[in-house]
């Protein structure tokens, strides 16, 4: 078996049968696409992979290149496609409503908003009953603070670091990762605090978090008491003490990191949180553009895991299964104090969106996506798990339903991040061998795998597989 390894690129892994049979790629050469990027599209756009995938078509969890290859895709086009690529459930209402209308703007009424508002708002507990549709997610927390603000009449807003919420010149100062900011004034009155990230941070054990694999470290926690989790609220009040007023406008955090590689808190750590935040006047905002819609598996809602209520919750990726729309959900009570002057959005909540977005509800309650995530999910994770305590370089894994990471490092103990190139290779071998993963984390140590919710037990074997050949060949290649 060793042998197999070192011989060449094949693995023993079997990728999945699939009968869906692509058409025939009849666009420009590769080499003429890779000139067009050059000279015409935004540098800032960058692609994955030393020779960038030319895509051509998507078949739930597969994806095509331009030359029939292809691929199991654990990223979804950055956690986006939630239901899978061209489900024919979405694209057939999809293809109908093209058809009928595509746009009025919200001057006038037409069916689809109203189904779809009070669809979705169907799956939220009271009192969050109110939905503002807009175009993405960096514009729906722009709105969520733009909401906190106007309500409380109050300015400040906190943010774990680490957290990402989009990349507007307003959400910029919530978002927390160096890469992202840019040379230019933004985030007046953002604040940021400690990230209670019980892997890398200063405390955190083995018993601290809300996933069937925990760290590798020891853990000082007794029955009902988490010694992490007060550590990091001792953090928290400081910087409420220290570096905001009395009085703030609101606190916003993903349930589970997503840019930065999966990051999870200590149980009950948002609770407590939500707490102090309210205490002091502000708002609690749940970022769910990555938790949201069932992904997590036991819950539809991320905060739902955390056993919070938010005052405001942002939903975007996954809401469309790809089509470009987001929403901010919050109550009458909040949503009215936007109402005393115009707040207009042009396409937020256009009929084919909405008629997209009842089409994606649909379709997570009948495929029962919501349980696969789960069920899918821990197997993957206790599959991947497996590998983390047979090779030194995967230092966590982490996660819960199909929102999974994977953070390399040199060494468990010293818990230093695998350097850039090296994960680069593993990277670039897993897609050699047909699975797509993506990257997070601050020094992009940590593979995410956040697939189409639809992917298959049978799909994480060959998964594994390929990541445990990839890993057996960086081995020998460092010896």
């Amino acid at each position: 078996r060793q042998q197999k390894w070192k011989s060449s690129v094949s693995t023993q892994a079997k990728m999945p049968p699939c009968d869906f049979v692509p058409e025939k790629y009849e666009s420009y050469a590769y080499e003429r696409m890779q000139k067009i990027r050059e000279q015409n599209i935004a540098p800032s756009l960058r692609t994955y992979y030393k020779k960038p995938l030319l895509l051509h078509q998507g078949h739930m969890q597969w994806l095509f290149d331009h030359e029939g290859r292809r691929y199991l895709d654990l990223f979804a086009g950055i956690v986006t496609v939630s239901v899978g690529h061209c489900h024919p459930k979405v694209t057939m209402a999809t293809q109908k409503q093209l058809a009928r209308l595509w746009h009025t703007t919200n001057i006038y009424m037409y069916p689809a908003i109203h189904e779809y508002a009070e669809k979705l708002t169907s799956l939220f507990p009271d009192p969050l009953k109110v939905v503002y549709l807009t175009n993405s997610g960096s514009e729906a927390n722009d709105l969520a603070m733009f909401m906190a603000r106007l309500h409380t009449r109050n300015f400040d807003i906190i943010s774990l670091r680490g957290g990402y919420h989009g990349g507007s010149p307003y959400t910029l100062g919530l978002t927390s990762l160096t890469p992202y900011k840019h040379g230019v004034a933004n985030g007046f009155g953002c604040t940021t605090t400690m990230l209670p990230d019980v892997f890398r941070g200063p405390w955190g054990g083995s018993h601290c978090r809300d996933s069937p694999v925990q760290t590798v470290r020891k853990c000082s926690c007794t029955e009902g008491a988490c010694l992490a989790k007060d550590q990091y609220i001792e953090q928290f009040k400081d910087t409420l003490n220290t570096s905001v007023p009395k009085t703030v406008a609101g606190f916003i955090a993903e349930p589970i990191q997503g840019v930065n590689g999966a990051v999870q808190y200590p149980r009950n750590f948002l609770k407590e949180a939500y707490q102090l935040i309210r205490e002091r006047g502000g708002l609690c905002i749940s970022d769910e553009v990555q938790t949201g819609f069932g992904r997590t598996g036991s819950h539809f809602w991320g905060f739902q895991t955390q056993g919070v209520l938010p005052d405001i919750v942002t939903l975007a990726k996954g809401i469309g299964n790809g089509f470009p729309m987001a929403a901010v959900v919050t109550t009458k009570e909040i949503a009215s104090s936007l109402a005393q002057n115009l707040h207009f959005n042009t396409f937020g909540g256009n009929p084919l969106a909405c008629v997209v977005g009842a089409a994606v509800l649909d379709a997570i309650e009948e495929d029962g996506l919501q349980k696969n995530s789960e069920d899918v999910g821990t197997y993957m994770l206790l599959e991947l798990a497996k590998l983390r305590d047979k090779f030194e370089i995967v230092g966590d894994v982490r996660g819960k339903g199909l929102m999974i990471g994977v953070e390399m490092v040199t060494d468990k103990d010293s818990r230093r991040p695998l350097p850039a190139e090296e994960i680069s290779q593993i990277w670039e071998d897993c897609k050699d061998m047909g699975v797509l993963i993506g990257r997070g984390g601050l020094y992009s140590q940590t593979f995410r795998i956040k697939p189409p919710m639809c992917i298959t037990k049978r799909d994480v074997d060959f998964a594994v597989e390929v990541f445990h050949t990839a890993l057996q060949r960086h081995m020998e290649r460092a010896a």
